[in-house]
């Protein structure tokens, strides 16, 4: 790609170019960018699909992150939720609309993320559409095969599973904080904002051992649990002790003026997976356990009690 320059002065077509050319795609994109559509091998015969929408100055800012790390976030969110059906990621789909003014180094920031973050989960970058609007935004599509196994939804938990998460918790809703207050440190918590760091096997190795019910982390813990409480129509207990609070957490929180453990319970965009699973289970590797599935009715609670705070991310809220 030119140094320098607009989109517009590029062009839709040299754009689309810039991006896509010379990258490579795993075993799974018979056929990549370019065409039509994509062609995109489904050996299990069932696709799990998932689309985010990412609009800058509610997702992103540019003045906090480069452009290839929201690239990374748009991307990362998205498989995120297909790991979390116990599917693996196999593909990407990226709708990109942006001023006419937008500097083409931005989108190709944008674009290098995007690889980056699809192939290091081992998923391709297979197509998508590029047009103009007065502000950007980008909406992704996410494919995954099941490899045989049944998807685990959120509605499978039943009274005695346990509830454990793999992943961190607290780290993005701090860098939030950190950002909001004009700062740019610890640096590892203020990119835990710009974006997550997902384990994406965490969710096949959870389906092989049997959960119950699985969610992507998204919009706080006790949020999401209420997902799995709602659709199984059991009760979740969380146990303060068996969270994981780290001290950098701490040391931020004592900062500010916050209170880390509400950041771990109620901040989202860490993209962590929780899940439940029986009893006699042996928990896979990453995976640590928070609370226990309780009886129907009786809601999220932690350490038993309501818990009387906004448990989450809510849009139009």
């Amino acid at each position: 790609m030119p140094n320098g320059g607009t989109v517009a002065e590029l062009g839709e077509f040299g754009l689309i170019r810039a991006v896509t050319e010379n990258r490579r795609q795993p075993a799974t994109t018979l056929l990549g960018p370019g065409d039509d559509a994509a062609v995109v091998a489904a050996a299990d015969g069932r696709v799990v699909a998932s689309t985010d929408v990412l609009v800058q100055g509610v997702h992103f800012r540019l003045d906090w992150s480069t452009p290839e790390q929201v690239g990374r976030k748009a991307v990362a969110v998205n498989l995120a939720d297909v790991a979390a059906m116990g599917a693996v990621p196999t593909s990407v789909l990226v709708g990109l609309a942006c001023p006419s003014a937008t500097p083409a180094e931005v989108v190709k920031g944008l674009a290098d993320g995007m690889w980056a973050e699809a192939s290091g989960a081992g998923a391709g970058l297979v197509g998508g559409d590029m047009v103009q609007a007065d502000q950007l935004v980008l909406s992704i599509t996410a494919l995954g095969d099941l490899r045989g196994r049944p998807p685990v939804t959120r509605s499978g938990a039943r009274p005695g599973d346990i509830v454990a998460v793999c992943g961190r918790l607290g780290w993005a809703a701090a860098g939030l904080a950190v950002l909001h207050r004009g700062f740019r440190s610890p640096v590892t918590v203020a990119n835990a904002q710009r974006y997550p760091e997902p384990d994406y096997a965490a969710g096949p190795k959870a389906a092989e051992a049997g959960a119950t019910a699985m969610i992507d982390i998204s919009d706080g813990l006790l949020a999401d649990l209420g997902h799995i409480a709602e659709l199984s129509e059991v009760g979740i207990d969380i146990r303060t002790g068996q969270l994981e609070v780290h001290r950098r957490l701490v040391e931020v929180g004592t900062a500010l003026g916050a209170d880390p453990l509400r950041w771990v319970l109620t901040g989202g965009e860490d993209h962590a997976l929780a899940a439940t699973f029986p009893p006699f289970v042996e928990l896979p590797e990453g995976w640590r356990r928070i609370g226990a599935v309780t009886m129907p009715d009786s809601g999220v609670t932690v350490d038993g009690e309501p818990y009387h705070e906004e448990s989450g991310w809510e849009h139009w809220r």
